[in-house]
């Protein structure tokens, strides 16, 4: 199980790196096209439609998907100052409790935005720009971010119940993501 649950964060991770390399190459064709029309004038003027709105939506998605991903390999700011500090069975009370908290959150937002997706869907909801883009697509990257996510927080509060440390990164690597 812990393989499947990696594989399926590594995948998460990859995807949100793949959105943001994808923005990059949109945002530097659309600058590359800006500089053309500028030294050879307006003839040669060219446009990715609705660019701005698909850099938009990678970037949402980006953000989201990354969340499992990150929260797996100690990536999130936290204040381990104070958690540090109490050890033993209330430093270990107070960890489980704050996971828990934050899984209910992140289970609660995980709801939400599929009650905002199917609202989406039913309204037939369309995004502004030049090329109308139903809005379920990119509210669907979202919801899989929000499920990781919690699926993450769970993940780390099993773990955190059982008495276990998560496994170090260069474990997972080597142990779990051999490919």
């Amino acid at each position: 199980m812990r393989t499947v649950l990696d594989r399926i964060y590594l995948a998460a991770g990859s995807l949100s790196a793949i959105c943001i390399l994808t923005i990059c190459v949109i945002v530097t064709m659309q600058v590359v096209f800006n500089l053309i029309t500028k030294l050879l004038g307006t003839q040669f003027a060219y446009t990715i439609p609705s660019y701005a709105d698909f850099a938009g939506f990678l970037l949402a998605a980006a953000s989201f998907l990354a969340l499992s991903y990150t929260l797996k390999h100690d990536g999130h700011i936290r204040v381990t100052l104070f958690r540090d500090m109490i050890k033993g069975p209330i430093g270990h009370l107070i960890e489980i409790t704050t996971l828990l908290i934050c899984a209910a959150g992140a289970a609660f937002m995980t709801y939400s935005m599929f009650g905002h997706l199917m609202e989406s869907i039913e309204y037939g909801d369309v995004s502004t720009g030049i090329i109308p883009i139903p809005l379920w697509i990119p509210q669907s990257t979202l919801l899989l971010g929000l499920a990781l996510f919690t699926l993450a927080l769970i993940d780390n509060t099993v773990i955190a119940i059982l008495g276990k440390k998560p496994p170090a990164i260069d474990d997972i690597k080597e142990e779990h993501l051999d490919v």
